[in-house]
């Protein structure tokens, strides 16, 4: 079964960018439809996914539209990224990738492998 394990989370003044990295092992990641979800502090993890990208044809879908982020597949590394332009704090979080055999759909509970998550927060 694929294993995931994120990186590239840390701290980031207000309208700064982080690029969050997902990579698999086992498995070719690229089969997969992998997303990111996100779980603020002191708050419950959301339900609905920040982005997703699929396993069959790379379409990406995004839970917001305001054009911050981009998923996308890194050729030849067996992962997927996550950058997030112009953060906010209240983009503060732990964000997790996930991943399913399956069409794309943001919805948390459709997705049964986890990494185990990168902190990411937005401070000045």
């Amino acid at each position: 079964q694929v294993q995931l394990v994120e990186s590239g989370g840390g701290w980031v003044m207000p309208g700064g960018s982080l690029r969050l990295s997902c990579t698999a092992s086992g498995e070719n990641l690229d089969d997969y439809t992998v997303g990111w979800f996100r779980q603020a502090p002191g708050k419950e993890a959301e339900q609905m996914g920040v982005a997703c990208i699929s396993g069959t044809d790379d379409s990406q879908y995004y839970r917001d539209t305001d054009g911050r982020l981009r998923i996308f597949r890194e050729s030849g590394s067996n992962a997927v990224t996550l950058q997030m332009n112009d953060l906010e704090p209240e983009d503060t979080a732990t964000y997790t990738c996930a991943a399913r055999r399956g069409q794309p759909n943001l919805r948390r509970d459709l997705y049964g492998v986890w990494g185990q998550g990168t902190q990411v927060t937005v401070s000045s």
